[in-house]
């Protein structure tokens, strides 16, 4: 495989996976996953522009220093360089990554195709200084982080090894080291942010409740510590099995690598499918106080809770009966994006919600919350990012 240095990550996403004792329309555990996360700042072309003229006349030194002042600046305000909008979705089953217009809901068409980089059951999906990573594989042997360009072809591996078995989840934290959830394994994975290195299991599942049990989704919080949603699922030989533990958020400290209860497994919605499996996990965009936190739940819902942790409403996402919900992304006009499923021989949908109440907002035409399809080109989804131009 090609092998990318990774530089700075975008954070947040990952999934969860339905109960074994449910239906096989339903289930298939080990892909279930998929996180989201935004990346939300924007890459100028003005500072590079002054930089360089400033150069000029600058000694070697001022030089180089600015140029690493520029990429740092650069890194924290990406998003992508897109020059229009999009939302992408990626395919647990179609082992693809599809393009969707986020005004219309109209699905443009494949942006990545299957295997392209050893893509296989993609799940969670960022972006970073132009680039769109994606969490890959359900075997030690194929599992990493992806790395692609914008026009869907393959750029390099971005990290990979050191036990990871299914990839969900993954973020750079403030320590500037990539962590990804490794769900088959129930681990936290730390690897170097620069050069991709695997460093430690950096946290693992106890098989007890507030443990890192079947970890999902990954978000870096405003007090700076990692979100993990996580499955209440117990990984044995490389299976998850479900011994009864809650579905809950944990809360991971990066110094002492302890990890705390944030959100506790809530009740299931009315037309959910009986249970809870916390999927994704995403903080409101552009927050300074009091930010907000919302998560999917795989069995059917969409959560709200403030900074403490407490609930401020939830809303179905059930939009057929047996039907199965993604991960989310927030979109830069206050929506969030949802997609979801019933089985991977059933089309697939995308939903779309409001961001302040929770009410359904859907597209052109269409009922309830659906925004996009069904459409055949969704094939169990569960990764989705919203891209900003």
């Amino acid at each position: 495989m090609h092998h990318l240095t990774p530089r700075t990550l975008l954070v947040t996403g990952s999934g969860l996976l339905a109960l074994a004792s449910l239906s096989a329309c339903v289930i298939e555990t080990e892909d279930d996953g998929s996180s989201e996360d935004i990346g939300t700042e924007t890459e100028t072309d003005t500072t590079s522009e002054e930089t360089e003229t400033e150069t000029e006349t600058e000694t070697e030194t001022e030089t180089e220093t600015e140029t690493e002042t520029e990429t740092e600046t650069s890194s924290e305000t990406d998003t992508g360089g897109v020059e229009t909008a999009r939302l992408l979705v990626g395919n647990t089953r179609a082992d693809n990554v599809l393009s969707i217009d986020p005004a219309t809901g109209e699905v443009l068409g494949e942006l990545i195709p299957s295997g392209e980089g050893g893509l296989f059951h993609p799940d969670a999906l960022r972006v970073h200084e132009g680039q769109l990573l994606v969490s890959s594989g359900d075997s030690p042997e194929d599992s990493a982080i992806l790395a692609f360009d914008l026009d869907g072809s393959f750029a390099g591996v971005f990290a990979e090894g050191g036990g990871m078995h299914r990839p969900y989840g993954f973020a750079i934290a403030p320590d500037g080291d990539l962590y990804v959830a490794s769900f088959l394994s129930d681990e936290l994975l730390r690897y170097d942010g620069t050069s991709g290195e695997f460093i430690e299991v950096f946290a693992a599942g106890d098989a007890m409740p507030g443990g890192l049990n079947g970890p999902n989704d990954l978000a870096v919080g405003p007090d700076g510590a990692l979100y993990v949603s996580t499955q209440g699922s117990v990984a044995v030989d490389g299976e998850p099995t479900y011994p009864g533990l809650p579905s809950e958020v944990l809360r991971v400290d990066l110094e002492s690598a302890e990890t705390s209860v944030f959100l506790e497994q809530p009740t299931p919605l009315p037309d959910s499918l009986g249970f809870v499996s916390m999927l994704g996990v995403a903080w409101e965009l552009d927050c300074e106080d009091d930010c907000a936190v919302f998560t999917t739940d795989f069995a059917g819902g969409l959560r709200r809770y403030d900074q403490s942790g407490e609930l401020e409403w939830e809303s179905s996402t059930t939009h057929a009966m047996g039907a199965a919900t993604g991960s989310l992304s927030l979109g830069s006009d206050g929506e969030v994006f949802i997609p979801g499923f019933i089985d991977e021989m059933t089309p697939g949908v995308v939903m779309r919600f409001d961001a302040e109440s929770g009410d359904p907002s859907p597209g052109r035409g269409l009922e309830g919350a659906l925004f996009t399809g069904p459409d055949e080109g969704l094939v169990r989804p569960i990764g989705v990012l919203y891209l900003p131009e």
